[in-house]
């Protein structure tokens, strides 16, 4: 039985109606909600991605991690050429191919999975636009450690030793350039310090965005999706981070060729990665008094007969932010288990390292400032870090294993 005429218009407006109640529900549902405040609310770390982009293409690319209620931060860095089983072109290849520039979502998938975390916000900064922030932002600070000189078509690029203030021409240039003979390692380290003084820079001047026509004008210069308000509230959330003393690890592997390109593959197929992370998360949501207490110092000694086992150890470990300071042979290669040795009262740093390795043999060699006559058969060298790490044949190059 077909409808009438009457009875379809009436049903085609009744639909017409319902359609701008849901619409007009959801505007009103889209203003009065902030993700910033359901973050805070939810007591929940909030993941920024961040990326500084030249050409379409990524340069670098930043995930920033900060819990509200403790107001600490810790930063991942993502290579460009990590390689990754990518789901959507089925097969390893570095993880910025699926980078698209007019929309991050997919990229923004594969750094989540990579990192076991949802990205909650990004924020791209294309040169061009890194060069007004920059100059908007009235410089950046940043420390260069030796004198870089080069030419780029034609012109001599000068960067001076020592803490100097960048312009947003020459911020654009340190942000994204590479020489033929440099080394990786330091490309890295140059990269990050620059964001990290982007970041300080931001953060001090968050204040700026509480005024109407320059939040807009700063707006202007990042693509994100997050609305102004969002952002503003997000900076000043911020207000209270020190950029500088905030924790940034790169995410790390083995070199590898694969289809004709050298791709760095994540330590033990990506678990490593993600373990580091929820150590990492584990360390900003932890509320305790010595929050600030710096980054401990490790010396490995190999004490099986393995070789290079104590190096790989090592670069395992410094996934997880320690700073390994020594790496060599024990006074023995036929350590049957492994042991940490530690050399202050902190029992809570000791224990959290030996839950990386899950390793329970762990053995305190602190000395009292009462007990002089204890500390005059120590030799100084034997301090020179705060932990000892002396590697015996449960250890499996990950965990230490009890048959």
């Amino acid at each position: 039985m077909s409808l009438s005429k009457t009875g379809a218009s009436r049903l085609l407006l009744g639909l017409i109606i319902l359609l701008i109640i849901l619409g007009a529900a959801a505007a009103v549902y889209t203003l009065r909600s902030n993700p910033v405040e359901d973050a805070l609310a939810a007591n929940r770390v909030i993941n920024i991605l961040f990326v500084i982009e030249e050409e379409k293409k990524p340069v670098s690319t930043y995930v920033l991690m900060y819990y509200p209620a403790t107001k600490r931060a810790a930063i991942f860095d993502i290579p460009g050429d990590l390689g990754l089983l990518i789901a959507k072109i089925n097969r390893v290849d570095r993880i910025d191919k699926v980078y698209d520039s007019s929309r991050t979502g997919s990229y923004e998938n594969e750094i989540g999975k990579l990192l076991g975390v949802d990205i909650n916000f990004s924020i791209v900064f294309t040169k061009e636009n890194l060069i007004s922030l920059v100059d908007l932002l009235e410089g950046v600070e940043i420390f260069i450690p030796s004198s870089v000189s080069y030419k780029e078509e034609g012109e001599l690029i000068l960067f001076p030793s020592g803490i100097t203030i960048l312009d947003g021409d020459k911020a654009g240039i340190y942000a994204s350039y590479s020489l033929p003979d440099e080394d990786s390692e330091m490309i890295v380290f140059r990269r990050q310090r620059f964001f990290m003084g982007l970041l300080d820079r931001i953060v001090n001047m968050s204040a700026s965005f509480n005024n109407p026509d320059a939040a807009k004008l700063y707006y202007s210069l990042f693509k994100t999706n997050m609305n102004r308000r969002t952002l503003t509230q997000l900076l000043d959330e911020f207000a209270s981070l020190d950029a500088y003393r905030t924790n940034i690890q790169s995410v790390g592997g083995n070199l590898r060729e694969v289809s004709g390109q050298m791709l760095i593959i994540p330590h033990w197929d990506g678990n490593l990665v993600k373990e580091v992370v929820r150590q990492t998360l584990g360390s900003l949501t932890r509320r305790t008094e010595n929050s600030g207490q710096r980054t401990p110092t490790v010396e490995i000694q190999n004490g099986t007969a393995t070789t290079g086992l104590a190096g790989r150890t090592a670069e395992m470990l410094r996934s997880f932010g320690y700073d390994i300071i020594s790496v060599g042979n024990a006074d023995r290669s036929d350590y049957e288990d492994t042991v940490i040795i530690y050399y202050s009262l902190d029992d809570a740093m000791a224990k959290a390292f030996a839950d990386v390795i899950t390793c329970t043999n762990i053995i305190s060699e602190f000395v009292p400032d009462n007990e002089p006559e204890n500390a005059m058969n120590l030799q100084p060298l034997d301090f020179k870090a705060d932990l000892k790490l002396i590697i015996g044949r449960d250890f499996n190059g990950r965990y230490v294993v009890k048959d």
